[in-house]
């Protein structure tokens, strides 16, 4: 074995400290680089979504104007459902409280049990006789007996005058405007075919008979419609 420098015969190998070089500077370890590494690559990931997301063009819905509120019109109530309708089981059709005074007047209907229809029909209280009494009281039609004419029930004189060219009218009538007939709620007929007598006899015009009646029936203070003629 050549023999060495005395120098170099004592000098001791110095020992190695991990992660110290031979020169005496430290040295990062690997694990340390490569956690930076990633690091540094997930911030840049997440700058790069992030700028992609604030450039991307957002989808807005488009605003829908705000219509207009449609009111829409009730319609008014039918009058004939206001009316009272006379049945077999309810035949009443008003009292005698509201028609107390003379010439006084109730439209209603009442039931046809042949037709299955609603007859409509006029109801007056007499100058004459006793409220508690049938006999106080007139109930008639108004569908014309012959054609399709309503009657009306008149209690305006001049109206009487006017439209009827009827002068002598001293009281209320019934009239067909068809034919500007009258009829006298206080005369009674003869009806062809016997001794059949009924209210409304005519004072002018051509109509062959009066209104068809209405039969009445007054039980305590109710008036009620029976059946129609």
């Amino acid at each position: 074995m050549p023999d060495q420098p005395p120098s170099d015969r004592f000098k001791a190998d110095m020992p190695q400290i991990p992660g110290v070089s031979s020169l005496g500077t430290p040295s990062p370890p690997r694990d340390s680089s490569l956690k930076l590494g990633i690091g540094l690559l997930l911030v840049l990931v997440v700058v790069f979504l992030g700028a992609r997301w604030a450039l991307h063009p957002r989808h807005t819905e488009p605003r829908v104007a705000d219509q207009p509120q449609i009111e829409v019109p009730t319609p008014a109530p039918d009058p004939s459902t206001l009316l009272p309708h006379a049945t077999d089981a309810s035949p009443g059709v008003a009292n005698i409280e509201e028609m107390a005074k003379p010439w006084s007047s109730k439209q209603f209907f009442i039931r046809n049990e042949l037709s299955g229809g609603n007859t409509p029909g006029v109801l007056i209280r007499l100058p004459m006789g006793s409220a508690s009494q049938a006999s106080g009281y007139w109930a008639f039609s108004v569908n014309a007996p012959y054609g399709n004419c309503r009657l009306e029930y008149i209690t305006d004189l001049a109206k009487l005058k006017t439209d009827y060219d009827f002068q002598a009218a001293k009281h209320p009538m019934v009239g067909n405007p068809c034919s500007r007939t009258l009829f006298d709620p206080l005369k009674m007929v003869s009806l062809p075919g016997g001794n059949i007598f009924a209210r409304g006899g005519i004072v002018q015009g051509s109509d062959l008979r009066p209104p068809f009646g209405i039969e009445l029936r007054v039980r305590g203070k109710e008036i009620e419609a029976i059946r129609s003629e």
